[in-house]
């Protein structure tokens, strides 16, 4: 939905809360909960959909009649769809997910295949004027690059991936631009990780590649990539990593990097004391990985890739330091006795700045609702999902 006009601030929640990897589950979902969704919140303003387009999803709605359905229905129900989670490939509820959500990676053509169909495919579907964006994996899950080639072949993939977006502005007037989306334990974690990545890789090695490239002359490439290749901002992932949001964006924006997207989520956090620790176990769940980060006031913060590993190392080693936890909470969520929330870092500078336009698509992203502890939830998921939306509205619009 539009949350504002002037400037442009479009609002949405993730559709990767509903299970579903076929193009026809995914239907039924907007059907039987987007639909609700927009009902309760938008009124008779058109909602906009954060798709969850999976590559077998995808193969599926690339055909033009499914394509062309799917257009009709979004006009008949007051929807409109500028945004694509492009992070998970394959499968990401029920079975184990863990450190696969990250296959294929950015090394892989399969993934970049898959990128480029996502963009032809929210083209193909967005309202004239609107601009669109994907989100992808932080490259790859760190332990898995251990050579320069492997960051080189990371470069011109996203290289060949912006250029082709370039091309869709360029043939089709289109502004579609890809999100790389920091994650604790991935080759991109922190804002800093990040910005290093662009300037020492992107920039120094891709921008040749993309000079170089037909089609494109050498005074455009730069604007290419820094216009379709940016940062998606997940809330929960940079406070996981200690950042101040406020801080990490003014970082991002002076660089002249565009953020393409900012999903508005919340992490689990506690004291590393005994019964606090005891109280993360029924978040120990076999589907997601979720990564565990203490507080480390001298440097980078202390780094578990699962919480399981986490609370077996730290046993016995008590401190007054925090513990953030890789697990989406609801935002409306206030803590417990022992669980707290990084939802207070969601300041209202920070949402000033989100109201200022510094980044048009804000998506709600709380995808771990099949999998909460039931004194989380808060009614089915539909209405979970509506007190998320009025909690961003409060602050947003307030």
């Amino acid at each position: 939905m539009r949350v504002s006009e002037s400037p442009p601030v479009h609002l949405t929640y993730c559709l990767n809360v509903h299970p579903g990897e076929s193009w026809a589950e995914n239907l039924d979902a907007i059907k039987k909960h987007a639909r609700k969704v927009r009902d309760k919140i938008s009124g008779s303003r058109t909602y906009g959909l954060g798709l969850r387009v999976s590559a077998r999803a995808a193969q599926t709605l690339g055909d033009a009649g499914e394509l062309e359905a799917f257009r009709d229905f979004l006009a008949r129900e007051n929807l409109y769809a500028f945004t694509i989670n492009g992070f998970p490939y394959g499968r990401f509820h029920d079975d184990p997910v863990k450190e696969d959500v990250y296959r294929p990676d950015w090394r892989s053509e399969d993934r970049l295949r898959y990128t480029i169909q996502l963009a032809d495919l929210l083209a193909d579907i967005l309202p004239a004027g609107c601009p669109g964006s994907i989100s992808t994996v932080p490259c790859s899950f760190k332990p898995w690059i251990t050579s320069k080639e492997d960051r080189h072949c990371m470069v011109r993939n996203l290289v060949a991936c912006a250029q082709r977006l370039w091309q869709l502005s360029q043939n089709r007037g289109v502004d579609i631009s890809l999100g790389l989306e920091p994650e604790p334990c991935c080759y991109l974690e922190s804002t800093d990780e990040f910005l290093r990545f662009y300037e020492d890789e992107l920039l120094l090695h891709g921008l040749p590649i993309l000079k170089n490239s037909r089609g494109i002359s050498a005074g455009s490439a730069e604007s290419a990539l820094r216009n379709h290749l940016g940062l998606c901002l997940d809330t929960c992932h940079l406070a996981l990593q200690f950042e101040e949001l406020e801080l990490s964006t003014r970082k991002v924006l002076e660089a002249g990097i565009r953020i393409t997207k900012v999903q508005i989520s919340a992490a689990l956090e506690v004291e590393n004391r005994p019964r606090q620790r005891d109280a993360l176990r029924p978040f120990a769940e076999p589907v997601y990985l979720h990564q565990v980060k203490r507080e480390n006031p001298g440097g980078l913060p202390d780094s578990w890739t699962d919480l399981p590993e986490a609370l077996r190392e730290l046993h016995g080693q008590d401190d007054d330091r925090r513990i953030r936890v890789h697990f989406h909470v609801p935002l409306f969520w206030e803590g417990a006795a022992e669980l707290g929330t990084t939802a207070p870092g969601l300041t209202p500078e920070f949402f000033s700045m989100l109201r200022r336009g510094d980044c048009s698509h804000l998506e709600i992203e709380t995808y771990t609702f099949d999998v909460l502890p039931a004194a989380l939830k808060d009614g089915d998921v539909v209405a979970s999902i509506v007190k998320e939306h009025e909690w961003v509205l409060e602050r947003l619009t307030g």
